[in-house]
């Protein structure tokens, strides 16, 4: 596949290690990235090498795929393609591996499959925030979180308006219904102000979803990002998995049925680039993305929605409390679900 990406990166003469303008020319979203890597590695042959060996031959490869001049050696750097920050990890088994590093939110991790001829079926590309959502064990122990208390309102608007790098995208006709896919990538003028997603989400109080049980989080969590596609009048339903809940709005949405808001490896009020492309040149950050606080009760059966709180992730902690996590150490070991690289 022919990739602009690739092609001004071979233009540009630079190597790994130099950084990009995130969501500019030289720039692979993780969506970019996992295709020409897909396309690049597929049957890409490693049988009978030694680890060290395979992950060497591999990382050249990648640097060649992408444009890059390919390193004799590659330097002690963390991540190891340092410009456009991520690393490889070639994975014959379902335990991830990860050594003396944390995770990092917004670092992408290149996992790379080879069966059992020695060769690579398939490329996932994950951040490191979507990475933490796989830990069952509690392997990982810096993970953001933060307190909710005093629900005395039903709807608290905390942002009055967005903010100020995010006000030059946003919409200034607001249509209902929207056409577009609530996973679709934000597009500047369609990104409503968070006052008028404040008047739509706000309808969600009061509305009720089935309780599937606490060990299905996920499936609760949908049902919730349903209803608030629904209030944004969108047409249909879609759910990535992926930060934020809903791009095309960035919107994180969070449904809480205890005190305690689990907010990963990333800060809300983190002023580093989200990885998205630029918008008439400005950088989306993750403080830049708007949170809507779900709280709700469930009798065993039901979940009710009884408040809902709006915020932009730069004042998230005018509301919340945030508890101090801890830093993690040695080596990191993550099981992969047993369908991570087939969905």
């Amino acid at each position: 596949m022919s990739s602009p990406v690739v092609a001004a990166i071979k233009a540009s003469g630079k190597t790994i290690y130099e950084p990009v303008v995130v969501g500019g020319e030289l720039w692979f979203t993780a969506e970019h990235l996992e295709e020409v890597l897909q396309t690049g590695l597929e049957g890409f042959d490693v049988s009978g090498q030694a680890i060290k060996t395979r992950s060497k031959n591999v990382k050249k490869k990648v640097a060649e795929i992408l444009g890059y001049p390919v390193p004799k050696t590659f330097k002690r750097c963390q991540p190891r393609f340092y410009g456009q920050d991520f690393d490889t990890y070639v994975q014959a088994a379902d335990n991830l591996q990860i050594w003396n590093e944390e995770l990092f939110a917004s670092r992408r991790y290149v996992l790379i499959r080879v069966d059992g001829s020695g060769k690579i079926t398939k490329v996932k590309v994950i951040t490191g925030g979507e990475l933490a959502k796989l830990d069952t064990t509690g392997t990982i122990t810096k993970k953001y979180q933060a307190r909710v208390t005093g629900l005395d309102k039903a709807t608290e608007m905390i942002s009055e308006t967005d903010t100020a790098n995010l006000q030059p995208l946003l919409a200034s006709t607001f249509p209902n219904p929207i056409k577009a896919s609530p996973t679709s990538a934000a597009v500047v003028g369609e990104i409503l102000p968070i006052a008028e997603v404040f008047k739509r989400i706000s309808t969600i109080v009061g509305k009720t979803f089935a309780d599937l049980g606490s060990i299905q989080e996920r499936n609760r969590g949908g049902a919730l990002h349903n209803l608030v596609c629904n209030a944004l009048g969108y047409t249909s339903y879609g759910d990535t998995g992926q930060f934020p809940d809903v791009p095309h709005q960035l919107l994180e949405v969070k449904l809480q049925t205890s005190p305690t808001i689990d907010l990963g490896l990333v800060l809300p009020s983190n002023e580093a680039a989200l990885g998205i492309p630029l918008l008439n040149d400005i950088q989306v950050r993750h403080c830049d993305v708007r949170y809507v606080i779900c709280c709700g009760e469930s009798d065993g059966k039901t979940v009710t929605i009884n408040n809902v709180i709006l915020t932009t992730g730069a004042e998230f902690f005018n509301r919340f409390t945030q508890f101090k996590g801890n830093e993690i150490n040695g080596k990191l070991q993550l099981p992969l679900p047993a369908d991570f690289f087939t969905k």
